[in-house]
């Protein structure tokens, strides 16, 4: 084999890279090679030839090398090596260089074919090493059925894949294929754009999600992870890419799953309306987890209660769907109740607790019934999973998912996820029943404790509208009243009550009853104020000392008189009254507010206003105005102008009130709110008579003689004698005990009403007299003779009025 021949080996074996070296050479020295050495021995080892490569790798001339043997440049050859009497196939070696430095080279011999002489090659083992752990990397990949490595070329077609049938589409990828021909159309473009990103700049593309679909099946997407490097030869110049796709369905699938349930964490359970949670529950399944979602609870937990221990189909009702109008056959309607399913181990295993899963066939099977086989499965649907809601020992109803078209079976994996997610959802559920439980109780119990809603007064007509809080928030002991008076007057009241729920309701209750109480003893505004915060102490007093400071209330307390046509009012730290009056304009009332009704010691101050017939005095609790938009101020005037729109004399009071909650309070209040409306009457002047009396004995006859005139021109002849006798009654005891000046007046309407006012505070008191005694008779005598008495103070003066029927009153 002559040079020339070594030579043309030479160039065979160099691989552009692949084999080339690199590198700084011993001691520093620029590169010591750049391409495998080759040398031609004879059978006895002695060099016959010598390539320029042998010449870079060990620093010696063909002149200083041929006719001498091999084993000469070997620095560590053992004895028996010099006796052995063939040659190696291949091994490692350590070579002398020229430099008195030694290298680690590979080598490998062949015979030449035709002669004994032998053809060596040799390399830097790092180099070779590194060659070989490449090629093991790269069998290892290509082994991987989840990674597909491809090689283009700078046209972007397939040089070389290991794909193989199954790993992309099923088919086959031949060398000069394009991605078009194995994706759809779009996600093909898409893909190229990247590859040919890579291609020009250079950049590497590194772990890039994408979603694709093979061109033979574009409805199912596949979700690969993209990395991307351009290939460049021993110029640098590029040659194609390499890119490396990695399945990362499982890797989506598990963020998925932890993102779903990072979802019903966030998102179920922020309200407690028990529709509501059900529907946020259903909602998070929808697209994430299923298709379709459906909860379906025991018609008992919509109204707070516990359901039976055993739920199947037959005694649930539907709560939400998603989505919520379409996809869903025609059948089933939120609300409607789930058809009885007939016995099937797959349903004593979910009322077992435990979450199965149907495929289509073996729910239809299940079924058995064709028309509720209609009814129940949707269209396209493959596959169901239905979870029980289980919480604190009792199943509440259960959750299903449903997949339809070309989307994935169910996995165990996700019947774990499905598990979890029941768990929390129940949990929110039941919370929410438990919420509807007690929130419903209180409600009852503040409904009982409210007054009707409608009143219709000589004095006044009035309705009263209440709102609960809502959105979760508890009932908060807000209340209105309205109060007959004697003397045809009325009292109003609105109140609110710290604190929430059935303990505010429970303090609302007191404060109501001592209120009414109180205004029987018909004592000013002020002074009952004064002592009904006397009695909130004593509550505040009573409570346990970590509810001292949710124990009070603020109260406004009006009194109308429609004889006089004036209005006394005052406010324990309450909102004032709006009134409305008969041409329609509106304004709020002036008051001086005092202190609410935990504060004791502080007065109260009484306002008095006129009120002109068919005036509207509206009370309301803070709920109705306040918003996280507005101030009290802004509230009141917002209110007021409300008033003015929607008071009209032609239009009932009690829808005016509920029109104006619907329209001024928010949709779901944190607070409760309450509303007063109060339509004021007047008593005619032709149906009241007053008359001065002397401070003279004789004036009771007198008093008697007008009384009977009085009654005639009324037409109540019936009335005569027992009026009579309960105003000589009352006219003696202001003359004798009273002190001037002193006036009777009388009061016509369904009840005839005597009154005698003198300028003494001293109080009256009913008792028994003794036999012997000269008098005290004289209250005794008006109770039997009238159908109720009684006394009220003013300031320097009392009135102790009696009531009769008047049976036909006109």
């Amino acid at each position: 084999m002559d040079i020339k021949t070594v030579s043309d080996v030479h160039s065979e074996c160099d691989i552009q890279g692949t084999m080339r070296v690199s590198g700084s050479g011993p001691s520093g020295r620029p590169p010591a090679f750049e391409y495998v050495a080759a040398a031609v021995l004879d059978d006895r080892g002695t060099v016959l030839r010598w390539t320029g490569t042998a010449k870079d790798l060990t620093g010696f001339t063909a002149q200083e090398v041929c006719d001498r043997p091999i084993q000469e440049l070997v620095a560590d050859l053992p004895d028996e090596s010099h006796r052995a009497r063939e040659m190696p196939t291949s091994g490692h070696v350590r070579l002398w260089h020229r430099s008195g430095d030694t290298i680690d080279a590979t080598f490998r011999i062949s015979p030449v074919e035709g002669s004994a002489e032998f053809l060596v090659l040799a390399a830097p083992t790092h180099h070779v090493t590194d060659r070989d752990q490449g090629a093991a990397l790269l069998r290892a990949l290509s082994s991987q059925d989840r990674v597909t490595i491809a090689l283009h070329d700078t046209d972007l077609s397939t040089v070389q894949t290991n794909a193989t049938p199954g790993t992309l589409d099923g088919r086959p990828v031949d060398p000069g294929t394009r991605l078009c021909d194995v994706l759809r159309a779009e996600d093909a473009e898409n893909l190229e754009a990247v590859l040919r990103q890579v291609l020009v700049t250079g950049v590497p593309v590194i772990h890039r999600n994408l979603q694709v679909s093979w061109r033979h099946d574009p409805a199912r997407q596949h979700a690969l992870s993209l990395s991307a490097f351009r290939l460049e030869d021993s110029r640098r110049r590029p040659t194609g890419v390499a890119a490396l796709y990695i399945d990362s369905a499982d890797h989506l699938r598990a963020r998925r799953n932890l993102d779903l349930a990072r979802e019903v964490a966030e998102q179920v359970g922020g309200s407690l309306d028990v529709v509501r949670t059900a529907q946020d529950l259903a909602d998070v399944l929808v697209p994430a987890f299923g298709d379709l979602a459906a909860v379906d609870l025991a018609p008992s937990v919509f109204g707070g209660e516990e359901p039976s221990q055993q739920l199947g189909g037959g005694d649930m009702g539907n709560a939400a769907l998603a989505p919520a109008t379409t996809a869903w056959p025609a059948g089933i309607k939120r609300g409607d109740s789930i058809p009885p399913l007939p016995d099937h181990p797959l349903l004593r295993s979910f009322r077992r607790g435990e979450t199965v899963v149907f495929g289509r066939g073996d729910f239809i099977a299940m079924v058995s019934d064709p028309q509720l086989v209609e009814y129940l499965v949707p269209k396209d649907a493959h596959a169901v999973m239905v979870a029980p809601l289980h919480a604190r020992g009792l199943t509440l109803g259960a959750i299903s998912a449903w997949r339809c078209g070309r989307s994935d079976p169910f996995t165990e994996d996700e019947a774990d996820l499905m598990r979890q997610i029941a768990s929390r959802g129940a949990l929110a559920i039941d919370n929410a029943r438990r919420y509807t439980r007690e929130h419903r109780a209180a409600m009852a119990l503040q409904q009982r404790l409210l007054p009707p809603a409608t009143t219709d007064t000589p004095a006044a007509e009035t309705a009263g509208v209440y709102l609960p809080a809502g959105d979760g928030a508890e009932i908060r002991g807000d209340w209105y009243d309205a109060i007959a008076l004697p003397s045809l007057q009325v009292a109003l009241v609105a109140g609110d009550v710290i604190g929430h729920g059935t303990l505010a309701s429970a303090t609302m209750g007191r404060l109501r009853a001592a209120i009414q109480t109180l205004a029987d003893l018909e004592l000013e505004p002020d002074e009952l104020l004064a002592r009904i915060a006397d009695l909130v102490q004593r509550l505040v007093a009573e409570a346990p000392p970590d509810h001292h400071d949710v124990v009070g209330a603020t109260c406004l307390y009006a009194v109308y008189d429609p004889v006089t046509r004036r209005c006394a009012m005052a406010s324990a730290g309450h909102l004032p009254p709006v009134l409305v009056r008969p041409d329609g304009t509106a304004e709020v009332v002036g008051i001086s507010p005092g202190p609410p009704l935990a504060i004791g010691g502080l007065p109260y101050e009484t306002t008095m206003i006129d009120l002109e017939p068919g005036s509207i005095l509206a009370l309301c609790t803070n709920g109705l105005i306040e918003g996280s938009d507005r101030d009290v101020d802004q509230g009141l005037r917002r209110l007021a102008d409300a008033l003015a729109a929607s008071c009209r004399p032609d239009r009932a009071l009690d829808e005016t009130g509920r029109a104006l909650l619907a329209n001024l309070a928010d949709q779901a209040p944190r607070d409760d709110a309450a509303l007063l409306l109060a339509r004021t009457r007047a008593v005619p002047a032709k149906d009241t008579a007053q008359w001065q009396i002397p401070a003279d004995p004789a004036a009771v006859s007198e008093a008697r003689a007008w009384t009977t005139r009085q009654l005639t021109k009324w037409g109540l002849d019936d009335l005569l004698f027992t009026t009579e006798l309960i105003v000589s009654e009352l006219v003696t005891n202001a003359i004798r005990y009273g002190r001037p000046p002193a006036e009777l007046r009388l009061i016509r309407h369904d009840v005839l009403v005597c009154e005698v006012t003198d300028s003494s505070p001293t109080q009256p008191r009913l008792r028994r007299a003794a036999t012997t005694d000269e008098g005290g008779r004289g209250l005794f005598l008006i109770a039997q003779l009238g159908t109720r008495w009684g006394c009220r103070h003013g300031q320097n003066r009392k009135t102790i009025w009696s009531e009769q029927l008047i049976e036909c009153p006109r």
